[in-house]
């Protein structure tokens, strides 16, 4: 018989300013786009945030989505020190304008009519009230204290020779004395701010027009300067285009080209004395009239360079701020954003980078693994001289954490299982044999017992077999155990001496549930079972599973989520059947997830549920996933994508860790180490004030199971309710649910024998 949970009430909880202190961010600051100068300190803008930096002080503070801005992936930047106004540009189109006042999202970049390309804001230049914003389809001009667009150029014209329709690309825009300078893929093009400038034809004039070619950077101060791009060698099928660059500069009414191929300008910049050339790896600094002062030779590739108090200053792109030291300034953080999969251990965290494409093929982001050892993130070398990895699962050995085991996954070579001894190099198994695309390892799991399995898909001869790798410590080597053909494999779970897997491809994916009853290396007494439709599972795939507080299976698919009570005894039923979670919306009866994409599964020490929808952000759930707590988007959340690909609790603090594409986002739960007992009772927000906060009052910290008792200041009961999960929330209603009056309110809590209390004040003011 299906379970029928009827929901009395479903939300959505949005992020309100008082949640907002409960978000954290894991980014890399490695990436530095752009170095602006604020009075006494540089401000950076990175792939996912901005970072200020104070020489003399050496304080360093990060501004991300987790605590004001609202998007990731920054593709331009500029700040004016005078009014301490920034503008963050982003890859969709959007931008954040940064004011003392707060921060202002801007989505409503005019697009030319029909314009299907890309949004990505290549440049911003910002010269008092006016900034000059260049995008792929055009320039448009932003007045920066009313945060709203003028005019804008689109970018397509009519070629004079051809007569065809073209689209210049606009890489960077300046404005000097009311004439806005573009550096565009068919030349240096200029056009004053005036009733004309929308229409692009006339930037095609010829007296509108620097020179022809295409042209990346430019910059404008006492004089003007640009980059050019001269192709030597045109790009074939098997070889890549051969270019230089080659940088002019104006010199009273002529312009001049420095005396020098430069590899690949990456930034210009102009002071009222200097010329400073970002290329590839090297700072070149020239007088304004083209002689050359300085050159520092990074070391590594960089975007951007800065000079502050005689200083310079390298935005790289994989150690943040460079000084002239070559020491690296920059928030504490991994070394790429691209995560997959984390293990969380004693404070320590690991990530792997890699991941699949339909659930087969691999992704090849070539990163490795990031290891926060407690204190500091560490990026192991090894990976920096051998960049072929897809690494799907990072785990640490729980009894040895400086002992690491991973999982390569490629078709071939060096596929396998690899450990790691305080992040180096130990030992490979399984590699190259046989070099084709037989006998690839998926994820790993120690289980109570302290014993390493890893999953395994399409064995050597196998048709598709699926099994695992068991680990034999004494003699330091993996042995196989093949098991069944299932549809392929995901990250393994093991609970009570059973190995459950998910088998994510379509039509004949299912759930291998294999009870090795404890004795993994004897094979005699093992009992297996294979979820399929037949048991009431989707028909597409099974990619996440938990086993809950309660020892119920909790089974996400790609086509939705299911439930299976007490699954080991399962093992040993003819036909054992999951549930759907059947709710009630408007009268109508509803499958929770129906053909949802359920990405991942994590159940907290209250037994309450995250569940990961491809797209969908993340939900909370309660323990029987009758009511939804929370649901967090990139939207309503600093989550950096709606499609979260792991989720990891850490069980004593109560923090909770989303692992995307685009970075890793910590929310500080309310459930941490519930027990039958108290623990550390909090309330808050507490004092609540209407004007400040108009939501729930929460309560943590409470036993598994709490009697509640909420009564006023002359001791009249106000509220009562049981709490399940280790806390509670108060909508400030009182028995006939209206909101109380303002005043002092008493909290008793008992748990559920009787055998521990605790209470609580809660100051309410309207």
């Amino acid at each position: 018989m299906k379970k029928i949970l009827l929901i009395i009430s479903i939300f959505t909880a949005f992020v309100s300013q008082a949640q907002s202190s409960k978000w954290s961010d894991l980014f890399s600051y490695n990436n530095v786009l752009a170095i602006r100068e604020d009075g006494d300190r540089l401000i950076a803008a990175t792939e996912n945030g901005v970072f200020y930096y104070n020489p003399s002080s050496g304080e360093i503070k990060k501004l991300s989505k987790a605590n004001g801005l609202h998007e990731v992936k920054i593709s331009a930047f500029d700040y004016d020190a005078t009014t301490q106004t920034g503008i963050v540009g982003y890859q969709n189109g959007s931008m954040d304008v940064i004011t003392p006042n707060g921060i202002f999202l801007i989505v409503d970049i005019p697009l030319a009519t029909g314009y299907n390309g890309s949004k990505k804001i290549n440049h911003i230049s910002m010269n008092g009230d006016r900034a000059i914003i260049s995008v792929g389809y055009g320039v448009s001009i932003f007045n920066v204290s009313r945060r709203e667009f003028g005019d804008t150029a689109f970018s397509k014209y009519k070629d004079p020779i051809t007569n065809q329709d073209r689209t210049d690309v606009v890489y960077s825009a300046v404005i000097k004395d009311n004439i806005v300078y573009a550096a565009t893929s068919s030349g240096v093009k200029y056009h004053e701010i005036n009733a004309t400038f929308a229409l692009y034809s006339e930037w095609n004039f010829p007296s509108n027009i620097i020179e022809s070619g295409e042209f990346t950077k430019i910059d404008i101060g006492n004089t003007i300067v640009y980059a050019k791009k001269i192709i030597t060698k045109a790009a074939t099928q098997t070889t890549p285009e051969e270019f230089y660059y080659e940088v002019k500069y104006k010199s009273g009414n002529s312009f001049n080209t420095i005396n020098r191929q430069f590899v690949n300008v990456q930034d210009l910049k102009i002071t009222d004395n200097q010329i400073i050339i970002s290329d590839k790896t090297d700072v070149y600094i020239y007088g304004i009239n083209g002689v050359q002062q300085r050159v520092l030779n990074i070391g590594e590739n960089i975007n951007t360079a800065f000079v502050y108090n005689n200083q310079v200053f390298t935005g790289t792109k994989l150690s943040g701020i460079y000084n002239e030291q070559k020491n690296s300034l920059k928030p504490d953080g991994p070394y790429n954003n691209a995560s997959y999969k984390m293990s969380l251990l004693n404070n320590q965290i690991w990530v792997s980078t890699g991941g699949r494409e339909s659930y087969n093929n691999p992704a090849n982001r070539g990163l490795g693994y990031y290891h926060y050892d407690g204190s500091k993130w560490i990026y192991p070398d090894y990976f920096k001289s051998n960049p072929n990895f897809n690494i799907l699962d990072v785990v640490p050995n729980p009894s040895n954490p400086s002992e690491i085991f991973f999982t390569n996954f490629v078709f071939s070579g060096q596929k396998g299982i690899y450990k790691m001894t305080n992040n180096e190099f130990s030992k490979s198994y399984l590699t190259g044999s046989p070099a084709v695309v037989y006998d690839r390892p998926i994820g790993l799991i120690y289980d109570d017992q302290n014993r390493l399995f890893c999953s395994v898909m399409t064995l050597n001869g196998g048709n598709g077999t699926v099994g695992y790798y068991l680990y034999n410590a004494t003699s330091d080597n993996f042995s196989l155990k093949p098991i069944l053909n299932i549809g392929g494999a995901q990250k393994p779970i093991a609970k009570n001496g059973v190995l459950y897997i998910g088998a994510p491809f379509p039509s004949d994916g299912g759930v291998l549930m294999y009870d090795y009853n404890n004795t993994p290396d004897n094979t005699s007494d093992d009992k297996v079972k294979v979820l399929k439709t037949t048991n009431n599972l989707p028909s597409n795939g099974v990619v996440s599973l938990s086993v809950d507080n309660n020892e119920d299976l909790w089974i996400g698919s790609r086509e939705g989520l299911r439930i299976l009570s007490n699954p080991k005894s399962a093992i040993l039923e003819d036909n054992p059947q999951a549930d759907e979670i059947i709710i009630e919306q408007n009268g109508l009866a509803e499958e929770l997830f129906r053909n949802a994409n359920i990405l991942q599964i994590a159940t907290d020490t209250g037994n309450q549920k995250w569940v990961s929808v491809d797209g969908g952000g993340v939900f909370y759930m309660s323990s029987n996933g009758d009511r939804t707590i929370y649901q967090f988007t990139r939207a309503n959340s600093p989550l950096p994508n709606d499609s979260v690909t792991d989720i990891q609790i850490d069980n004593k603090t109560g923090k909770v860790y989303f692992a995307t594409l685009d970075g890793i986002m910590v929310y500080q739960g309310d459930v941490a180490e519930v027990t039958s007992t108290f623990g550390n009772v909090l309330v808050y927000p507490n004092p609540v004030v209407y004007a400040q906060y108009k939501g729930n009052v929460r309560i943590r910290g409470l036993a598994s199971k709490t009697n509640i008792r909420i009564t006023d200041a002359a001791g009249n009961l106000v509220h009562s309710a049981v709490a399940n999960g280790g806390y509670f929330e108060w909508n400030l209603a009182n028995q006939r649910g209206v909101r109380v009056a303002s005043g002092i309110y008493y909290v008793l809590m008992t748990n559920e024998d009787g055998t521990d209390t605790a209470t609580a004040k809660i100051a309410v003011v309207n």
